[in-house]
């Protein structure tokens, strides 16, 4: 084997093992062709009409797998499997996939969406939390945020659905209404609670939770859930304290 041959089927080898995992079924891309995913895609996710019909793209570029926001108003939450890598893909971005996890919730409408990336040529296995910060992507690792029970009573009452069930591929984030219902809480008590949590959050840099124009109340519940899930905030193991808040309440 000549060393162009050698170069070429090294770099070959770097972009071949990828594979997409969506309600239990994996799709793989095919080095030099792109790969959709949306509504109307290589990968269909969800007739609703919310969704993109092309909200994510995948290729190969420069012996790296790429990952492409190419929808216009949707962005997407990426990390690491263990919650510790975390970064929002805006409409019009990419970032490398160089992780051997990575895990990809965006919502559309009413409904939250996770599909998994597996690299099995990643180049990396983590991060280190104390580095310089000098990403180029938009990672950020956000440190540990002190909750209070109530606080985090109501984080576990938005993300129920995906607790109990599993996303499954999709789950619909509970309104304001029926999560302070679940709660035994008024609304205005909830909707305090929620400002709160998203204004401590919005401190330590987690993007998407600030209100104002053009920031509807649902894609700031999403944007909570999103990071909740992804950073390990919440797990199933919490659901017992979200009964003890209905028990109390009664």
């Amino acid at each position: 084997m000549t060393v162009t041959e050698d170069i070429e089927q090294t770099a070959e080898n770097t972009t071949v093992e990828l594979g997409i995992e969506f309600c239990g079924e994996w799709f793989h891309p095919t080095p030099g062709r792109s790969f959709s995913i949306g509504r109307d895609a290589d990968l269909v996710i969800d007739t609703n009409p919310y969704l993109h019909r092309r909200l994510l793209e995948i290729e190969s570029a420069q012996d790296l797998w790429w990952l492409s926001n190419t929808g216009r108003s949707i962005s997407v939450a990426l990390a690491t499997a263990d919650g510790a890598y975390q970064a929002m893909l805006g409409p019009g971005t990419r970032v490398p996939l160089v992780f051997p996890e990575l895990i990809v919730m965006f919502t559309a409408g009413a409904f939250t969406y996770e599909l998994t990336i597996r690299n099995d040529a990643a180049r990396f296995t983590g991060r280190d939390a104390a580095g310089d910060g000098d990403d180029t992507d938009g990672g950020t690792t956000i440190g540990a945020v002190p909750l209070t029970v109530s606080q985090r009573q109501l984080l576990i009452a938005l993300c129920e659905p995906i607790l109990r069930g599993g996303m499954m591929g999709s789950s619909q984030i509970p309104t304001s209404a029926a999560a302070a219902q679940r709660l035994g809480w008024p609304l205005t008590t909830f909707n305090r609670k929620l400002d709160n949590v998203c204004d401590k959050f919005d401190r330590e840099g987690v993007q998407g939770l600030r209100g104002g124009a053009g920031k509807l109340a649902t894609n700031r519940r999403a944007r909570l859930v999103e990071h909740a899930i992804l950073s390990r905030l919440v797990t199933a193991a919490d659901l017992p304290l979200l009964d003890e808040a209905t028990n109390i309440a009664r």
